[in-house]
C-alpha cells in the first residue's frame, strides 16, 4: 500500500505552460448566491430583485452578483495555489458577459511565467507564479479571462531554478472585452424607471467621495472559502498560515462592495478590477471600514454610464488597531 500527500505544488515544482482544467465545474445556484449574500451582504439591486433583473435585462433569469463570479473562479484556479503565501496583483479581471443563476463555470488555470525571488537570509525562498485564470459558460463562452501573480515557497530550499521573467511586464495577449457589447443587453434606461429617486450617473461627479458608516465584521471566513472552492491552505489551517488563518482576499473585497453599494445603492453592477492591491492581511474577527471615492465617468450610447470607483478599505483589529488592507480600483455602472 502506498502512501501519498494530498497538496498542491511547490514554486519549483512549476514550469511555464503547466495547466490545470479539471477543477469541478459549479452550477450557480439560488442557494449558492444566499450564501454568499449571507457572508458578505450583497446588496446590488439586480441580483436581489427577479421582477426588477426581469425589466432590465429582458429576460427570465437573476444576474448573479459579479462578486460570486470572480470568487467562483479563483476559487476553481486554487489548485496551483495551495501552498500560497501572498497574491500579489490581478490584471485584465473584467467580465466579458452578464452571467445569470443558472449558469455554469468551468475554469483552465495556466502557468504563464515564473521569477524566482532574491533569497534573504533567516527567510524560506519563495517564487513568484503568473497565472491565467480562463472560465467559461455551459455553452463555452468566455466569462472571465484574466491573469493573477501568487507567491509560493520552493520545495528544496537548497535548488535554484533559474525562473527569472519580468513578472511586472506580462500582459494578456487577447483584447479587452468591449463594456458596451457586455452591457448592451441591460435597459438602463428601465432601471432609472423603476428607481426615479434614485442616484444614477448624472448625480455623481468625479472627486465625490464617501466615508462609510458602520463597519462589517469579518465572519464566515472559511465557509466563504469552501463556498467557492479555495483550497489554499493558509485560509483553512492556521499552521500553513504561520498560526492564525488569513481571510481570503475575495471576502474583503466582497465586503467592500456591499459597502460600496451603501453610498451608491443604485450601483447596477460591477465591470472590471483595474487594480487590487491588498494592502495588509485580514483575520477573521476584524471590522472593516472603507472610502469610496469616484475617479472617472465614461457615458454609455444609451444613457447611464461607466464610474471608475476607488475603495480604500481598513481593518480595526479586535484589539481596536486600525490598519490599511485594502487599494480598490474598479468600474461600476450607473443608470
Amino acid at each position: 500500500m502506498s502512501s501519498y500527500a494530498a497538496s498542491g505544488p511547490y514554486f519549483d515544482d512549476l514550469t511555464p505552460g503547466d495547466v490545470i482544467e479539471d477543477a469541478p465545474a459549479v452550477t450557480l445556484t439560488d442557494g449558492l448566491a444566499a450564501i454568499h449574500q449571507a457572508v458578505l451582504g450583497d446588496r446590488m439591486r439586480l441580483s436581489l430583485d427577479a421582477t426588477l433583473a426581469k425589466r432590465v435585462i429582458g429576460r427570465d433569469g437573476v444576474p448573479a452578483h459579479p462578486g460570486l463570479v470572480c470568487d467562483v473562479a479563483i476559487g476553481q484556479s486554487t489548485l496551483f495555489t495551495q501552498r500560497v503565501r501572498a497574491n500579489l496583483f490581478y490584471r485584465g479581471l473584467a467580465l466579458h458577459r452578464i452571467v445569470v443563476i443558472g449558469d455554469t463555470l468551468r475554469t483552465t488555470t495556466r502557468v504563464v511565467a515564473l521569477r524566482e525571488n532574491s533569497r534573504r537570509p533567516g527567510r524560506a525562498p519563495t517564487g513568484l507564479a503568473v497565472l491565467r485564470i480562463t472560465t467559461v459558460d455551459q455553452e463555452d463562452r468566455t466569462v472571465l479571462d484574466f491573469l493573477r501573480c501568487a507567491m509560493l515557497p520552493l520545495r528544496d530550499p537548497d535548488r535554484e531554478t533559474g525562473h527569472d521573467a519580468d513578472v511586472s511586464q506580462v500582459q494578456l495577449d487577447a483584447p479587452p472585452p468591449d463594456p458596451v457589447a457586455v452591457l448592451g443587453r441591460l435597459d438602463l434606461a428601465a432601471f432609472r424607471e423603476a428607481l426615479p429617486h434614485g442616484r444614477h450617473f448624472d448625480a455623481v461627479a468625479e472627486g465625490d467621495t464617501w466615508d462609510v458608516d458602520g463597519g462589517d465584521v469579518v465572519t464566515s471566513a472559511a465557509e466563504l472559502a469552501r463556498l467557492t472552492l479555495n483550497v489554499a491552505a493558509v485560509h483553512h489551517d492556521a499552521q500553513a498560515a504561520g498560526g492564525r488563518r488569513l481571510v481570503y482576499g475575495g471576502h474583503t473585497i466582497g465586503l467592500a462592495a456591499a459597502q460600496i453599494t451603501r453610498v451608491l445603492p443604485e450601483l447596477v453592477t460591477i465591470t472590471a478590477w483595474e487594480s487590487c492591491d491588498h494592502t495588509g492581511p485580514v483575520y477573521e474577527g476584524d471590522t472593516l471600514t472603507s472610502t469610496v471615492t469616484v475617479t472617472g465617468k465614461e457615458p454609455l450610447p444609451g444613457g447611464g454610464g461607466l464610474v471608475g470607483l476607488r475603495s480604500v478599505v481598513r481593518a480595526r483589529r479586535e484589539d481596536g488597531a486600525m490598519d490599511d488592507v485594502l487599494d480598490w480600483r474598479l468600474t461600476g455602472v450607473l443608470a
